[in-house]
């Protein structure tokens, strides 16, 4: 596996409150929003920050679980691969239309490892 980038991922409750403090406190900068989530970079060696809104409707311990971001190449291979292992895949590969591939795996402690694969956004 070639980790190319990592992503530190925040579930918040005030969304605008988290994004304001880590651009205006920490000079983080905004590479996406949506009404959802936002990201945010650096142009150093700091991990990037994922700012999930979260969902009222899911129970507080099941939006609390830590989450790591690795940013990988080549993730169908890496599906593939984890498969045949019998990872613990909690979310299967899927294309978002944003330009994004993604997967989850949990490890038993609760602990989502989700991998990532930037490619070209759907229709571009």
């Amino acid at each position: 596996m070639n980790i190319v980038a990592s992503t530190v991922v925040f579930t918040v409750d005030d969304l605008a409150g988290s994004r304001h403090f880590f651009t205006t406190h920490l000079g983080f900068r905004e590479v996406l929003d949506t009404p959802d989530f936002t990201w945010l970079s650096r142009d150093d060696a700091a991990a990037d920050i994922l700012l999930h809104q979260r969902d009222l409707e899911l129970p507080q311990e099941r939006i609390a679980q830590p989450v790591v971001t690795f940013a990988v190449t080549d993730l169908a291979k890496e599906y593939t691969r984890l498969g045949a292992e019998d990872a613990p895949i909690t979310r299967r590969l899927e294309r978002n239309p944003w330009g994004e591939r993604l997967m989850r795996m949990t490890d038993p402690n609760g602990i989502v490892v989700e991998l990532t694969e930037w490619i070209a956004p759907s229709g571009a």
